[in-house]
């Protein structure tokens, strides 16, 4: 999950958990305000018939005109009984059906006086008054259908309100968000474009003085720095190598007149093989530093080109052969290729020999026979080729170490090398977007297996 989104996520949460907390206190805020409320009017009522009954002549007479001229001020559903000294019903506002009611509230009413119930369907409001000398017990039920009405009203308004602020909230967020952050998407995606080759290339800093403004300048001083590290190495590798070559294509050139001229003893003859093959073997490795020195993965493929794989095979084996003439190659197209595959790759010739001069001269130097096997095998994806020579086989625990620089397995005792050849060849292949595996399917087998994506 990107930033954005993890701000905006946490920020809606952190908004949607304060504003349910205060809309919940809110409704229970309402809730108990409705209920003192309607306690009130209960009340009040309760008052109002205990003043009619104190200021009436004739309580039972003038009951009805009463309440009837008073119906406006009267409760949902209310319901009034009043009962005497002798807890008798003396008068009651059910009319049509009969009345009923519980005689251990009137008893509860001895003792408290007053008594409110607001579990009970309806609520009841009950008391004992003492007018005009003697005791009257008045016992007062309702429904405050309106306060509930108002209460569930407030309820959806409420779940309404917070389901529309958390979308807005949401939305808003993620965009103010995204307008916070586009300073730093844009230093990303600056950043993302310097390579090897643009080191020089500085981040537009602005002046806001902010913490993504810090982080560009220090981008930029750390580029800089890693520009001279980086330029002093190219420098020191394409000048050496440079440097090494003129000598060592001289001293080749007159190795091989010297074998060709002079007559030598087969012992002498045989050191200056030798050394020819050695120092062939050091003219290709600068060469090779030389020519990596050019390219890195981003520029590399603007000079790309189309390359048939076959000619490279046999370009290479023919540069191998001349250092080593008894070298023999069966070479061969997998069935499973089809007539009609082109063999071809994008890439760049010169280093793709160097991948293949170094694959047949392993071949060579660590085969007991001085044969290689070559299998091309071309797929809608990929086009692979398998170098395989006959020999002593790397072990396990060697094999993940065997294209890391200066890596020599217990194979190559006895036999010179510099341990970078290997190595050398994962880096182009990278370079390409290729691979090379090593397997060994038998045993005094050695497999390379190069494969290209198509």
């Amino acid at each position: 999950m990107s930033l954005k989104r993890k701000i905006a996520l946490n920020l809606s949460i952190a908004f949607s958990l304060l504003f349910g907390i205060v809309m919940a206190v809110i409704y229970m805020s309402f809730n108990d305000f409705r209920k003192e409320e309607f306690k009130e009017r209960f009340r009040q009522r309760l008052e109002f018939t205990s003043h009619f009954i104190a200021k009436s002549k004739d309580f039972e007479e003038e009951a009805p005109i009463f309440f009837n001229e008073n119906s406006d001020n009267i409760l949902l559903n209310e319901t009034i009984l009043i009962f005497n000294a002798k807890k008798e019903l003396i008068y009651s506002t059910i009319k049509d059906r009969n009345v009923t009611w519980d005689n251990t509230l009137l008893k509860e009413l001895d003792e408290k006086k007053v008594i409110y119930s607001e579990k009970t369907v309806p609520e009841i409001y009950a008391a004992l008054r003492n007018i005009s000398g003697e005791n009257y017990y008045i016992l007062t039920s309702a429904l405050d259908s309106n306060g509930k009405s108002k209460l569930e009203y407030l309820k959806y308004l409420l779940i309404t309100s917070y389901v529309m602020s958390m979308l807005l909230i949401g939305f808003f967020s993620y965009y103010f968000m995204g307008q916070f952050l586009k300073p730093l998407e844009d230093l990303n995606q600056e950043i993302s474009e310097v390579t090897a080759h643009k080191l020089t290339t500085q981040i537009p800093v602005r002046e806001s003085n902010d913490e993504i403004d810090v982080l560009a300048k220090s981008f930029n001083t750390m580029i800089a720095r890693l520009d001279d590290v980086f330029q002093s190495q190219k420098d020191f590798t394409a000048s050496a190598s440079h440097e090494i070559r003129t000598p060592i294509t001289r001293m080749a050139f007159q190795l091989e007149n010297l074998i060709k001229l002079a007559q030598h003893s087969p012992e002498t003859l045989s050191s200056l093989q030798q050394i020819q093959r050695d120092v062939y073997q050091l003219s290709d490795l600068t060469n090779s530093l030389l020519l990596l020195t050019k390219f890195d993965k981003e520029n590399i493929q603007s000079i790309y080109e189309e390359i048939r794989i076959d000619e490279v095979i046999f370009e290479s084996f023919e540069a191998v052969e001349k250092s080593y003439p008894k070298m023999k190659m069966d070479f061969l197209i997998s069935e499973d290729t089809s007539e009609d595959a082109l063999l071809t790759i994008k890439g760049v010739q010169s280093l793709l020999d160097i991948v293949f001069i170094n694959l047949f001269k392993n071949a060579s130097i660590y085969s007991d026979n001085k044969e290689v096997d070559v299998l091309i095998k071309e797929t809608s994806e990929n086009l692979i080729v398998d170098v395989i020579s006959h020999g002593n086989t790397i072990p396990e625990e060697e094999q993940s170490k065997l294209f890391e620089a200066f890596m020599r397995g217990n194979n190559s005792q006895n036999i010179s090398g510099s341990g970078l050849g290997l190595r050398i060849v994962k880096r182009i292949l990278e370079y390409h977007g290729a691979e090379i595996r090593y397997s060994s399917p038998a045993d005094f087998l050695n497999k390379f297996s190069v494969i290209f994506n198509k």
